[in-house]
Order: structure tokens, then sequence, then C-alpha cells
């Protein structure tokens, strides 16, 4: 979690020269939020828009090279992700002062938090967007994603064992400590996004347009990727179990579930929630004026509860 205290502070201007020099872009620049990086969406004079990605001064360059390598594995495979462009030397990483720098598309749409409501036709298309990432990722490797990272579901015991004390909420800090799970050794691994929330799905209509965001990309269980997804999918639902069961459904025709791992998704959705309560309480003892950090919060404390009901 030493991450937070690295965060790149980059303002506007600087962004905007970053873009000069390095990708000879002239844009205007606008911030965007993230949780440990800097992004910034860049505009030029003929509307074409991209988005700076500054890393955190810990971020690897392995982990970063990573990051570019599923892109390009995905580029031929998937339409709803974003493309990693070349600098001025023909690079896709760059360096200013102790960040490394990565320009990719950008990718329109709504993020799928400000889409209202989600209708059954969305979440399927959701679902079969999920299942066409999961299925091409397959057969994807990299040494750098084989990590000990904090968001990684596998990790979900240890971060509710060492973080939900900080939780303030004595009946809410009681349910996560239920949520650690304890999962089948016939569950798959993979490379995964790892962080298909609804800040990072792009909805254009009826369907999926853009999946963002790949900083959380790691080697771990095949069925987090869906259990994420879902985890803000039924946020503030009326009948969560609903919501869900069509985004698997849309999932599973692209992608089909081991029985074991549908079994586990629902031990899992509630483990990301309770991951995330745990993980913003400790963060924002760190960071308390970034309100990226409490994004979600309210509406997981207020949908957690109901995710006990039934089983």
């Amino acid at each position: 979690m030493e991450l937070l205290t690295h965060t790149p502070v980059f303002d506007l201007e600087s962004a905007e020269k970053i873009a000069a020099k390095w990708f000879d872009l002239r844009a205007k620049a606008r911030a965007l939020p993230s949780e440990r990086d800097q992004n910034f969406l860049l505009s030029d004079g003929d509307g074409k828009k991209f988005v700076l990605k500054i890393a955190n001064a810990l971020e690897s360059r392995s982990l970063l090279e990573a990051q570019n390598a599923v892109l390009d594995h995905l580029r031929e495979r998937v339409s709803f992700c974003p493309k990693v462009m070349a600098n001025v030397s023909g690079e896709t990483i760059s360096r200013e002062a102790d960040h490394y720098l990565r320009l990719v598309t950008y990718l329109p749409g709504r993020p799928l938090a400000e889409v209202k409501p989600h209708t059954p036709e969305l979440l399927r298309d959701l679902g079969r967007k999920l299942g066409q990432l999961d299925q091409a990722l397959a057969d994807f490797d990299h040494p750098a994603v084989h990590r000990e990272f904090h968001w990684d579901l596998a990790n979900g015991t240890r971060v509710i064992d060492e973080y939900s004390g900080l939780v303030e909420d004595a009946s809410l800090r009681e349910l996560i400590r239920k949520c650690p799970v304890e999962l089948s050794g016939c569950m798959r691994s993979s490379v995964i996004h790892g962080d298909a929330n609804d800040y990072n799905m792009l909805v254009d209509g009826e369907r999926v347009v853009g999946l963002i965001d790949f900083g959380d990309v790691v080697y771990s269980w095949t069925a987090g990727n869906l259990a994420v997804a879902l985890a803000y999918v039924v946020l503030r639902k009326n009948d969560p179990r609903s919501a869900a069961a069509h985004v698997i459904e849309g999932y599973t025709e692209e992608f089909p579930l081991l029985r074991e791992e549908h079994a586990m998704l629902w031990e899992l959705v509630r483990l990301r929630l309770a991951m995330s309560v745990c993980l913003a309480a400790h963060q924002q003892q760190q960071r308390p004026d970034n309100e990226y950090l409490r994004i979600s919060q309210q509406a997981i404390a207020e949908t957690l509860p109901r995710l006990f009901e039934h089983g």
C-alpha cells in the first residue's frame, strides 16, 4: 500500500508538455480519476482523443510491459480495448522524471456506473464481452503478472484479516469478516483484467463498447474476472441475483464456466466487496483528500447485507 505515497502529481500544463515532447501531440489535457497513478484525457485540434497514463513511481517497467503485451494480444481478438501508441522514438514506454509514461487510444462511451437502468440486454452484453475477453486471454501469459497484488481475490482473506478492524461501522465489519472463502482446487487460473468495475466498462446504448484500465492485470482465478464485474453490477439492485444471472448468461455463451466456478461466484462477489471496503478504509488514512477512493463505498455498505440473503 506504499504505492499511494508515490502517486504522480503532474498538473494539466505538465501533461500537455509531456504530450508534445514524447508524442508530438499538441493537445489540451483534462484529469481523469485514478487510484494510484495519473491519467489525462488529451484532445487535439482535430478532435482526436488519447489517454496519457503516468505510472506510480513504484510501478515496475516489467509490469507496464506486461500491460502493453496484454493490449497487443487483444488487439486482433476483441474490439473493445484500448490500443497502445508509440512515442516519437517508436517506443511504447517513455520516462519523465521518476515516472513511466504511456499513451493509449481513447474509447468513447459512458461508464456503466452512470447508465440507468441496466437492462437485461445490456447486462447480457456485458457478460458476453467479459467472456470474449477471458477466452482471448486463455492462451496469454507474461512473467510480470505472476505477482503479489493487494487487489487479487486470492489475497482476500489476508486483506480482510489485516484491515477489517479499520472499518468503523460495526455491523458492516461483522459482515466483512464472514466473507473469506475456501476455494475448490478445481478453479482455473489465467491472466485476467482484474478490475472490471462499473467505471472501467463503457457503454453505448445496449452494448458495452469499452473496457479500460489494465493496471490490475494479474495471474489469478479465471472466474475472478467475472466475479469482480458482478460485484459492481449488483450494487443497489432491487434483485441482485437476477441482475447477476443476466451477466452470467452472456458470459457463458462465450466462455463456459466450470461447475465449481459457478458454485463459487457468489462467494467471490462478496469477497471482492469486502476487500473494497477494507482497502478503502486503509487507503483513506493515507490519502484522505482522494475522493476516488470513496467511489462505491456507500453503495457497497447498502448492498453487502442483501448479498447474504438466501445463502
